[in-house]
């Protein structure tokens, strides 16, 4: 005995609710989104990425104490690690003048997220720069470099002295850190990179100084697609993280 049409047609109809229910889209809350930001990939499209964190300290003679601190990711990179460079230079001045400045609170400023970048002066002919950029080039091969320095393992600190100042570059199972604390009296600086936050925080106490800190992201792209739209599309996406700072 044949089942008649309607019959079917009936089935089916019953049917939709129960499909319908079981693809119902899920709303995802704000935290749940916020675990997801800035972790998309482009699979196949990035060549290279690589970072370069260097902290300086210039006194009012002229002598220079910093470290430059890089990593880059190749398809051929099997670990990897900070590479450092310290950057010593003693000045011709004489000049031993003692910081005579004060700056009170900030205390907030350890829990602050995304990029953070401060300077706060107590002092007279001062300069401080932070500086965060991202370089996106095009090319369907790594460029050729050589990582020179000293390798930063995890969990260690790697330091130096002159006539500026004092350094440290440390290492911890979140990111890296850079402090300066300048002789004298005259300030300090830090710049760290850490638990997808960056933070570059001047404080100037004396006079004469040169402070910088500066961040570069540095990414090539594969350039395989047969558009100039999608390649501009995807580009876009990295150019947005400007608006937020960087």
């Amino acid at each position: 005995m044949k089942t008649p049409t309607w019959l079917a047609v009936a089935c089916m109809a019953a049917s939709l609710p129960i499909q319908a229910e079981i693809f119902k889209p899920i709303e995802l809350k704000d935290q749940e989104l916020a675990t997801l930001r800035g972790r998309y990939v482009m699979p196949g499209r990035i060549v290279s990425f690589g970072i370069v964190m260097t902290s300086t300290w210039q006194n009012a003679n002229g002598s220079v104490i910093g470290a430059t601190s890089s990593l880059i990711v190749q398809q051929n990179t099997i670990k990897p690690q900070f590479y450092v460079s310290m950057i010593n230079e003693n000045g011709t001045g004489t000049s031993n003048a003692q910081g005579t400045g004060s700056v009170t609170g900030g205390g907030g400023l350890n829990s602050t997220g995304g990029v953070t970048q401060v300077v706060r002066a107590a002092g007279d002919n001062n300069a401080a720069y932070n500086d965060v950029g991202i370089n996106v080039t095009r090319g369907n091969q790594a460029p050729v470099t050589q990582q020179q320095g000293e390798v930063l393992a995890s969990g260690s600190t790697l330091s130096g002295a002159n006539e500026a100042g004092s350094l440290s570059v440390s290492s911890t199972g979140s990111g890296v850190q850079l402090n300066i604390v300048a002789n004298h009296n005259q300030g300090s600086t830090m710049q760290r990179l850490a638990q997808g936050g960056l933070m570059q925080n001047t404080t100037l106490l004396g006079g004469g100084n040169q402070v910088r800190n500066i961040t570069s992201l540095n990414v090539v792209m594969r350039d395989n697609v047969p558009t100039g739209a999608a390649l501009n599309g995807n580009l876009d996406q990295l150019k947005g993280l400007r608006t937020i700072g960087f």
